[in-house]
């Protein structure tokens, strides 16, 4: 299979410091793949990279078989990459029904100062409400949609930050610890909303909650020092000793 989103020999270092070293990482159409490693590994970074926030030292990132290396962020999330953040970044007065139809809106390039009330009543917004609404139902947020997102569960604020990004229309999505912080219990029902995603999204997970990476993920990817350790099936991962020495056994006990 072709892969939606790949790099080559992808490399990030600040002065001396290298934070990345020649990754190549592949996402198949329909992937749900896994990005772990201990704290340091250079996982945010890489995440940075693909989305541009950061710009790689070398090497290349391909979406879709283009080259997009050197696009500015916003025409990454126009051909398909879309992201969460480890810290949510939410607008706290708006509420969720609101949050996503804007987002909408600025997909479809009709971005009138939708965050101001007196320039976007949304009783002119039919069709792209119906269209938060339902992406709302979908991650169980449609009983909150009305109420402001600061009053929100946190972990109610994750899946909103889900809906923002799927609200684009995403082809690849890249989750950055979307369970950080957030309780057990809720964090079964992050676990139970990505495994209901469409299947023609490519979704990349980094998360250093091991049960919800292993009980999502079809492929992990192990970093360590900015370099691939090693990538397989989680069964070959939770086998590998060499991953128990570096990572999984600091979680054991």
């Amino acid at each position: 299979m072709t892969a939606v989103l790949r790099t080559e020999d992808l490399c990030k270092s600040f002065g001396g410091l290298k934070v990345t070293q020649k990754v190549n990482l592949s996402l198949e159409a329909g992937a749900r793949h896994a990005l772990i490693g201990p704290n340091g590994a250079g996982k945010t970074t890489l995440i940075n990279q693909l989305t541009g926030v950061l710009r790689q030292s070398s090497g290349s990132i391909w979406l879709n078989g283009e080259d997009i290396s050197h696009l500015p962020p916003y025409l990454r999330v126009s051909r398909g990459l879309a992201r969460t953040f480890q810290i949510n970044s939410l607008f706290p007065k708006l509420t969720p029904l609101e949050a996503v139809t804007a987002t909408i809106c600025e997909r479809d390039r009709d971005s009138l100062s939708v965050f101001d009330r007196r320039l976007f009543p949304l009783t002119r917004r039919r069709a792209e409400i119906d269209e938060a609404y339902d992406l709302l139902a979908r991650l169980n947020l449609a009983d909150v949609c009305s109420r402001a997102t600061h009053e929100l569960a946190y972990g109610k604020q994750r899946l909103l930050e889900v809906a923002l990004a799927m609200a684009v229309r995403p082809r690849v999505l890249l989750l950055d610890e979307p369970a950080a912080g957030v309780p057990e219990g809720e964090s079964d029902e992050m676990l139970a909303v990505l495994a209901e995603m469409p299947r023609d999204i490519s979704i990349l997970l980094i998360e250093h909650d091991m049960s919800l990476v292993f009980r999502f993920a079809e492929r992990i990817t192990v970093l360590v020092s900015g370099a691939e350790l090693v990538s397989g099936t989680p069964a070959e991962i939770a086998a590998d000793e060499r991953v128990q020495e570096v990572y999984l056994g600091k979680h054991r006990g």
